[in-house]
């Protein structure tokens, strides 16, 4: 198979980079990050303007119509500018999510707002991730009860998308009566992350109505191991380059590290694991949308794989700077630190590799 991106992927990929390097320098990264809502409304409305945030909103919300791979790509430099955004929310698993499997009142009443920006959508999945204690969500006379950890992009979400199980995924709007929000600190600062706590929560937004969707939980969480791998991979991306512009300029015994044979090999091999990584990250967003069939095996394996190589590049990126690179001073640690929570993100790699053998019928 002839797998590429397209030039219309590329100019995407390009006028996002470029538009992020000039929009958000690290030193603006690490204000936004120290901030209390963890974003800045400016940049949001800079990246709706641009298109952005309704990638995969369809044509007639307002939205680009694009595909999993688009969103992806947008994911990944994202990630390798640390960029503090809700994209993984309100622009990729809750647009997946409405357009799968939403009413037609349903994605009246939310895709727009998300193809413009001006609504924002955080995603709890907890229930569906098979980690016991991330949530202990049920029906209870008829009311939404319990609470559910590590709801993404929580900090200035309108609304959340919560999966009961993996048939049954409601919307329910911030400010509902018995819903609470606690912030949760995570080594990332550049994400927001919440638990929810739901006492006598009416949920009055089922997608799909109150019967559900079969497998709609599962195709849901797919997307979000997708858009996870290509962070991932755009953090280790980030690392890599970082180390090798490092290698070049720092000197003992008066030559650039980076001549030394040992540093060559720890450079050399970052590259060997990201680049067969980058084909697994694009082919599993390209087949959530044209080879439905294979779509959550991919991701699974996507997930648990990029989870692994970008944890290990960042590592040996740090290692190529020596003590340097553990210090706040200097910047590497923030994609160390998102490579590290993106490893945990909706499954670390071991629960879902778990999951894959039971997809392939191996347990």
């Amino acid at each position: 198979m002839d797998f590429g991106l397209t030039e219309e992927q590329r100019m995407l990929e390009q006028t996002l980079r470029g538009w992020l390097a000039e929009h958000l320098p690290i030193g603006r990264v690490r204000e936004i990050a120290a901030s209390e809502s963890g974003q800045d409304p400016a940049v949001w409305k800079g990246l709706a303007e641009l298109g952005m945030a309704g990638l995969l909103v369809d044509d007639e919300s307002g939205g680009g119509g694009l595909t999993l791979l688009d969103a992806a790509l947008a994911m990944q430099s994202f990630a390798h500018a640390a960029a503090p955004v809700p994209y993984l929310g309100s622009s990729i698993v809750a647009p997946v999510a409405l357009r799968l499997f939403g009413t037609e009142p349903q994605r009246r009443s939310w895709l727009p707002g998300l193809a413009a920006g001006t609504t924002q959508i955080g995603v709890a999945l907890g229930e569906l991730t098979g980690r016991r204690g991330d949530a202990n969500l049920r029906i209870d006379g008829g009311r939404l009860a319990g609470s559910t950890l590590f709801a993404i992009d929580a900090g200035a979400a309108d609304a959340f998308l919560v999966a009961l199980d993996r048939d049954h995924l409601v919307l329910v709007p911030r400010d509902v009566a018995g819903l609470t929000v606690t912030p949760l600190v995570t080594i990332d600062r550049t994400r927001r992350l919440a638990e929810l706590t739901f006492d006598g929560v009416v949920p009055a937004d089922w997608l799909g109505g109150p019967a559900g969707v079969a497998g709609a939980g599962a195709r849901v969480l797919a997307a979000a191991r997708v858009a996870v791998a290509a962070d991932a991979l755009g953090a280790a991306e980030r690392a890599l380059e970082m180390a090798v512009a490092y290698a070049q300029q720092r000197e003992q015994f008066g030559r650039p590290i980076g001549s030394f044979q040992a540093v060559k090999h720890m450079c050399a091999e970052m590259v060997a694991e990201l680049e067969p990584a980058r084909a697994l990250v694009w082919y599993a967003a390209y087949a959530f949308d044209h080879r439905p069939e294979e779509a959550l095996l991919v991701a699974a394996h996507a997930k648990a794989h990029l989870a692994e190589v970008a944890t290990g590049i960042v590592r040996t990126a740090t290692e190529v700077y020596g003590g340097y690179g553990f210090t706040d001073e200097g910047d590497l640690h923030l994609w160390f630190k998102r490579a590290g929570l993106d490893r945990q993100l909706f499954g670390g790699p071991e629960a879902v590799r778990a999951e894959a053998a039971v997809l392939q019928g191996l347990a």
